[in-house]
């Protein structure tokens, strides 16, 4: 398919945050773009303030109507039910109708293209790189699959040359990108609705770095079963950092490279796994050829992602934490990150669990994480794209914990149970509709301050 042929662009599905980068990317190239999505959101919002229209209804007639068959391309998301009406409405007219992934393929095709695969750490290590690059005044354009805070958008750059992506395993969308430099930041179980077992997750990894045919442009972490080149924190490794301590609330360290020694590097975002993050992007920009001084400069000047530890309120005597953690590892790496910065402290977590099946395939595993906390507050499973499952339920959940001072709480209610605790130290996490409520949170929060 030739994009350059293409006039319109339509989104079943804009308002999710890797459409959305794709709806920015078309809109800043010239195309019309507008599109359909269930619900109204910030990034809907914000989309629509750039001037692209879209509407919320499962209605044909919304289509519009000089979006013809020759001159329209169709991006949809697999979470959009084989019964939607526009999606038929397009196979059945023989529209040009593909998956993001697919999409991402083809843009990344003709380009230099860093692929950031990993069951965790995509967003966070694929922002930094894309800064990276772009403060070094690389060609590049890096396509987010969050909002960055130094750009407020998921689409860094403009460039023609160079792209970043992140490599995403769900659907195996993965195997559609054309890498020449990429690394593999954690090969965990997720996705089992979609893979069945852990097995065919490692599988479907392994496929994705046989696509980086020079393995000395594949980085990976010291545990993985892939011949790559190793990255770790305070261990030998290819790319090791290492030094690391904590000056005024930001990391400093040093990297060793297989040709020098990086002295000094200040890194604000908290977490032994976000320090991962940055160290496999400083190895990628610095085998692409990025000077030290850019790398240090950029590594020192990144804001971090909105609902990746995303820090809301931070006074002494109350700080919020919003992150978008909805695995068991992801809320791990929270509890470390926080006890790290504010030891001894009462800390209340917020979880909204994010699908009935991940929530069934890890449900010990998220009482095991849940339970490090001092106080949680389980919300209703958020179902995206399932329908109920029998006993998977928050009640279930609950009573797998083995935190004493733990409870459900209705979306409704949740406002002023947050007012009455006494947690000075608090995080909400999950990837389901609770960053919606993040603004009131604050809000509420402030007023007792």
């Amino acid at each position: 398919m030739n994009l350059n042929q293409i006039q319109n662009v339509y989104f079943i599905g804009i308002g999710g945050i890797g459409m959305s980068a794709l709806a920015r990317y078309f809109k800043f190239i010239g195309k019309k773009v507008s599109g359909y999505d269930k619900t109204p959101s910030m990034l809907t919002n914000e989309l629509i303030e750039s001037g692209i229209d879209i509407h919320f209804e499962d209605d044909i007639n919304l289509i519009p109507k000089d979006y013809y068959v020759e001159n329209t391309l169709v991006i949809y998301t697999p979470a959009v039910p084989k019964t939607h009406s526009e999606w038929n409405y397009f196979i059945e007219r023989n529209y040009e109708v593909k998956k993001r992934a697919e999409v991402l393929g083809i843009i990344t095709k003709d380009t230099f293209c860093f692929a950031v695969a990993g069951t965790h750490g995509k967003t966070t290590t694929s922002s930094i790189l894309g800064h990276i690059l772009f403060q070094s005044g690389a060609d590049v354009t890096a396509f987010i699959g969050g909002i960055v805070e130094n750009y407020n958008s998921n689409l860094i750059g403009s460039g023609k040359t160079v792209t970043v992506v992140e490599a995403d395993e769900f659907d195996r969308s993965f195997l559609h990108l054309h890498p020449n430099i990429a690394c593999v930041t954690s090969m965990d179980a997720d996705h089992l609705d979609i893979y069945g077992t852990s097995d065919a997750i490692q599988a479907s990894f392994r496929e994705f770095a046989a696509k980086v045919e020079d393995k000395n442009n594949l980085f990976i972490t010291k545990e993985l079963p892939l011949d790559g080149v190793q990255c770790a924190i305070n261990e030998d490794a290819v790319y090791k950092a290492y030094n690391v301590r904590i000056e005024d609330g930001a990391y400093v360290f040093d990297v060793q490279t297989p040709s020098e020694i990086m002295k000094d590097l200040r890194f604000g975002l908290p977490g032994k796994h976000n320090l991962m993050n940055g160290l496999m992007a400083i190895a990628m920009a610095k085998t692409y050829g990025t000077p030290t001084d850019s790398i240090a400069k950029a590594i020192a000047s990144f804001n971090g992602i909105r609902r990746r530890f995303s820090y809301q309120i931070k006074s002494e005597n109350l700080v919020y934490i919003d992150d978008y953690a909805h695995h068991p590892t992801e809320i791990n790496a929270v509890h470390q990150a926080v006890r790290e910065l504010y030891p001894g402290r009462k800390v209340l977590a917020i979880f909204q669990p994010h699908l009935f099946s991940r929530t069934r395939d890890f449900v010990d595993g998220f009482a095991e994480s849940l339970s490090q906390f001092d106080e949680v507050f389980l919300m209703d499973i958020y179902p995206a794209r399932e329908l109920p499952m029998e006993g998977v339920t928050s009640e279930w959940l609950l009573c797998k914990m083995t935190n004493s001072n733990k409870k459900i709480v209705a979306k409704e209610d949740l406002l002023g149970e947050i007012k009455a605790s006494d947690s000075p130290i608090i995080v909400t996490i999950g990837a389901g509709d609770l960053g919606e409520m993040v603004p009131s949170i604050k809000k509420i929060l402030n007023e007792n301050i």
